[in-house]
């Protein structure tokens, strides 16, 4: 047989062996897997670095009459208690104070804390934060402070202060005139009036070379503001709308010491001066004007009683006082607003204002007067302090403030320019009717300016 042999026409492709696959080279993945573990470990410290810098807070305090000597201890305190916080405190001077203020903020450079007057609200209200509920709420700002601080320190939704402070205006007896006439200090404002004219002595010339009391001129009246505020919320006048009869009888009776009664003049010097040299039977002022008759006179025997109130239809009725204060407010747009509400929240409590007291007790004659009703009881005997905190709680305020330093363009400021012109007319002649037209077109622009009422 033969043998047979088939031909392959199309011979079978022989497969392509794959390409072999790259290997990463060893040396290489070494390298980038160092670089990715350097790279963790450097955001790692990175994180830990920020987190410890975002712990370490320092709060900007910008302050108002207390040296550092009588704050600094309560600085430590808290610092020692919260080492990741450093508290700055600047004591401020008086001098333009609001003007710099304002322009700190406006340029995103504010403090942290900084203080501001009570009637200062208004002005301030797009910069002032909100006390949080955690640091106190509502019922709780209620019952530690007098009704005053409620009602100026509140805006909008919440309160925009804590008070460090509480001060009012108050009347100083010179106990040395009274004891020689052998008087007591007035309790109503008739009583006032009589007693000043009493206690008024003239020589032969007709000048007065001692005053019964500083009332009836603006010029030499230290505080008049408040002063005729006083008389005139006693005498339930509308402060927003200062026309009437009830205004103009408050009015007309604070210029008769001068215009009428003759017991104050313009040839005087400042009723402060003429009080601390023992010219001036009766004084109105605000409770710290004692450290100012001290350094001028230390020898003077003195006191303050308080302030005069009119007839009352029952004897239940609450006596009215005039409240000008300071409260410390945070900056609204503060990045350490958790932080400085917490150190307000410590500096507020009653175990550290006895020690802000304390401290500034050594310095002058006293600290400053409590602003929390449950640290009444400490200050109601005090000869000088009692009769501001006895009649805390009856308190009243407005906007018609003095010693504020809060410029020219101030909402103290030009709403006294126009009830210092009212004073000056009536002192003149003008009809108190006619004198407070102006002051009512001017009280009206100026609330309308911060949106207190509808022009």
């Amino acid at each position: 047989m033969e043998e047979q042999i088939f031909i392959q026409t199309n011979p079978p492709t022989v497969p392509v062996p794959p390409e072999p696959k790259k290997q990463f080279p060893i040396k290489l993945m070494i390298i980038v897997g160092g670089v990715i573990l350097l790279a963790v470990i450097a955001f790692l410290l990175f994180k830990s670095f920020t987190n410890n810098k975002t712990n370490n807070v320092e709060i900007t305090w910008w302050g108002l009459w207390e040296d550092n000597s009588v704050i600094s201890p309560l600085i430590s305190e808290y610092e020692q208690a919260n080492p990741k916080v450093k508290i700055k405190y600047i004591n401020q001077s008086k001098q333009d104070y609001r003007e710099r203020l304002t322009n700190a903020l406006a340029k995103g450079e504010g403090p942290d804390i900084f203080r501001f007057h009570n009637t200062w609200v208004p002005m301030f209200r797009g910069n002032l934060d909100y006390v949080p509920s955690s640091v106190m709420n509502a019922s709780d700002f209620a019952k530690d402070y007098y009704p005053v601080a409620s009602s100026d320190l509140s805006s909008g939704t919440g309160f925009v202060g804590i008070p460090l402070e509480y001060d009012a205006l108050t009347l100083y007896i010179n106990e040395d005139i009274f004891a020689l006439a052998a008087k007591e200090p007035p309790t109503t404002w008739d009583e006032l009036k009589r007693l000043a004219i009493e206690l008024t002595k003239k020589d032969e010339q007709g000048t007065i070379i001692q005053s019964g009391v500083a009332l009836g001129r603006t010029e030499n009246v230290d505080h008049w503001q408040e002063i005729l505020g006083l008389m005139m919320l006693q005498n339930g006048a509308n402060m927003t709308k200062p026309t009437g009869k009830l205004a103009e009888d408050a009015l007309t009776f604070y210029t008769v010491f001068s215009s009428v009664d003759g017991v104050w003049d313009v040839t005087l010097p400042s009723s402060t001066a003429a009080f601390a040299g023992g010219k001036l039977a009766m004084y109105f002022g605000p409770s710290w004007r004692s450290f100012n008759i001290m350094e001028q006179n230390s020898s003077l025997k003195f006191r303050t009683v308080p302030v005069p109130q009119l007839p009352k239809a029952g004897a239940s009725n609450p006596d009215t006082t005039y409240a000008t204060y300071w409260a410390e407010g945070v900056w609204a747009k503060s990045k350490n607003k958790a932080a400085a509400w917490d150190f307000l929240k410590f500096i507020a409590t009653k175990e550290s204002l006895t020690k802000l007291y304390a401290n500034a007790s050594r310095q002058r004659l006293f600290g400053e007067p409590y602003p929390r009703v449950d640290m009444a009881d400490l200050l109601k005997e005090h000869p000088l302090l009692g009769s501001i905190i006895t009649r805390a709680p009856y308190a009243q305020s407005w906007y018609l403030a003095s010693r504020t330093f809060d410029g020219p363009t101030g909402i103290n400021s030009l709403l006294s320019k126009y009830f210092e012109d009212a004073i000056n007319a009536v002192n003149s002649g003008t009809p108190a009717d006619k004198a407070l037209e102006a002051v009512e077109q001017g009280v009206t622009q100026v609330l309308g300016q911060y949106g207190l009422i509808s022009k």
